[in-house]
C-alpha cells in the first residue's frame, strides 16, 4: 500500500456541512461517516446547532441555488480510488484523447472535470466544477461516504477543504465571492469536506462553468490503483500533449506540488484576459519562473507618477497611471513614499505555500511598506485608498486579515 493511501486508511478527515442558504436543515457535521448525533457546529452566520448524522441514502437535496442546481446524485456507487495523477490543460481534454488514457495498462479509473484558479484576497484557490455523483468517488473516504456534502453540492452550493475555513473571507451569511474582482460571483458554503489532496480547493457542480467562465473539461483524474503513477507519467505526457501539465499527486500531497512538472494556472474572472493560462516551473526558495513566453506578452516596465520606473502587467498601467495622477493633483503625492515601494511584478509563492500571489501576475503592488505590515490598521491615508478603489484596485486593508500595504487590480477601468 502506498504512503497515501495507508494515511487515508488511518486517518478520516473532519466533514462539515452547513445550513442551506435557503434556510434548510440543521447543519450536520461528520467525523467520519458514522459521527454520532448531538455534537454541535457553527455555520457562517448562524448560531451553534444539534448536528445529525447524515443519511447515507438519503436523496433529499437541499436547493440552495435553483439557477445552478442540478439533479440529486443519490447514494453513492462504484469503487473508491483516491486520485494519483492530474491532467490539466488550458483548453478542453477531447474525448479521444480522456479515451486513450482511460485505456492505458494500468489506468483503473478516470474523471473529467474543470479546472480553473480564482483569486481571493491574494491567495489563488483551485475551484472544480464536477459530476457530484462520480467525482466524490476520488476523494477521501469521509467525504465520498457523506451523502449531505454531494446534496449540497448539487443543490448549487459550494464544498471546500476544512483547512481553508478561517483563510477565506466569508460573510455573515455563509457566502464566498470566487476571485477578488468587484463583481465576482458569491457561492454559498454548504460543506466543509476534503478533496482531492493538493489538486483541488473547493467544487461546485457544473452548472456553474458558465457563470465562473470556466472551460469545461480541461482536466482529468486519473487512478492507477496497484500501478505505480510515475510509470505512467510518459505515456500520460504523450496523450495529453506538450501543452498539458501531468502531476504526480503523491509529490503533491508530500511537497505541496509536483517539482518535476511544469505548472499551470488557469485564472477566471474579470481580470482573467491579465492573466490568460500561466505557466510557470517551480525555483527554490518560494520562486517561480514564469513561462518566457507569458512574460513577454503581459509584462513591461513603464514610468509612472509618484514610483517612477515599475514593473508590472500591461493591462495595469493605464488605471495606475490615472490612480497615482489624481493622488498628485489633489496634493497627497507625499502619502506615498517611492523608497518604501516593494514592487508590483514578483513571480513567487505566498510566503510559506505554494500558493500563487497576485504579484505573480503583475496586478498587485505594495506601498509603505514599513508602517502597513500584515494584520495591523496601517498608516495608509485613506483618501490614497479612496483613490485606489475607484480606479479599480482592492486594498489589503480591507481584508479579514489585513495587509495596508497591498493594492490589486479587482476591475479593468479604462481611464477617459
Amino acid at each position: 500500500m502506498r504512503g497515501r493511501r495507508a494515511l487515508v486508511a488511518f486517518t478520516l478527515p473532519t466533514v462539515l456541512v452547513l445550513t442551506a442558504a435557503c434556510g434548510g436543515s440543521n447543519a450536520q457535521q461528520a467525523n467520519d461517516p458514522t459521527t454520532s448525533p448531538g455534537s454541535t457546529s457553527t455555520s457562517p452566520g448562524s448560531t451553534s446547532r444539534t448536528s445529525a448524522t447524515p443519511d447515507p441514502g438519503s436523496s433529499a437535496t437541499p436547493v440552495a441555488d435553483p439557477q445552478h442546481a442540478v439533479d440529486p446524485p443519490g447514494p453513492r456507487k462504484g469503487a473508491l480510488g483516491l486520485a494519483d495523477v492530474l491532467v490539466y490543460n488550458g483548453d478542453s481534454l477531447s474525448p479521444s484523447t480522456v479515451a486513450a488514457i482511460r485505456g492505458l495498462k494500468g489506468v483503473q479509473s478516470v474523471e473529467t472535470l474543470s479546472l480553473a484558479q480564482v483569486p481571493i484576497e491574494n491567495k489563488v484557490i483551485t475551484v472544480a466544477a464536477v459530476d457530484p455523483s462520480t467525482y466524490r468517488n476520488f476523494t477521501p473516504a469521509a467525504s465520498a461516504e457523506t451523502q449531505a456534502v454531494w446534496d449540497r453540492v448539487a443543490g448549487g452550493e459550494l464544498a471546500i477543504r476544512p483547512e481553508l475555513k478561517k483563510k477565506l473571507p466569508l460573510d455573515s451569511h455563509g457566502y464566498l465571492r470566487l476571485g477578488s474582482e468587484k463583481d465576482a460571483t458569491a457561492v454559498h458554503i454548504g460543506a466543509f469536506a476534503p478533496q482531492v489532496e493538493g489538486a483541488i480547493d473547493a467544487v461546485v457542480n457544473e452548472s456553474w462553468i458558465p457563470t465562473l467562465h470556466m472551460q469545461r473539461d480541461n482536466a482529468l483524474l486519473v487512478t492507477t490503483g496497484q500501478t505505480a503513477p510515475e510509470s505512467l507519467r510518459k505515456p500520460i505526457e504523450k496523450l495529453a500533449g506538450h501543452d498539458a501539465s501531468v502531476q504526480m499527486l503523491d509529490a503533491v500531497a508530500r511537497y505541496g506540488l509536483d517539482p518535476d512538472v511544469q505548472q499551470t494556472a488557469f485564472v477566471v474572472g474579470t481580470i482573467a484576459d491579465a492573466v490568460g493560462t500561466f505557466r510557470y516551473s517551480v525555483l527554490g526558495g518560494g520562486r517561480i519562473a514564469p513561462d518566457p513566453a507569458w512574460v513577454a506578452a503581459h509584462i513591461t516596465t513603464q514610468s509612472v507618477p509618484i514610483l517612477g520606473n515599475v514593473t508590472c502587467n500591461k493591462l495595469i498601467f493605464p488605471q495606475l497611471t490615472a490612480a497615482l495622477n489624481e493622488v498628485q493633483s489633489r496634493g497627497l503625492a507625499d502619502k506615498i513614499h517611492p523608497s518604501e515601494y516593494a514592487g508590483c511584478y514578483y513571480p513567487r509563492f505566498i510566503a510559506g505555500t505554494t500558493s500563487l500571489s497576485n504579484h505573480s501576475f503583475g496586478l498587485a503592488l505594495d506601498l509603505n511598506v514599513p508602517g502597513n505590515q500584515r494584520g495591523t490598521v496601517g498608516e495608509m491615508d485613506r483618501t490614497v485608498v479612496s483613490i485606489f478603489k475607484k480606479w479599480g484596485f482592492a486594498w489589503g486593508g480591507d481584508w479579514h486579515y489585513t495587509d495596508p500595504m497591498h493594492f490589486e487590480m479587482n476591475a479593468l477601468v479604462n481611464p477617459r
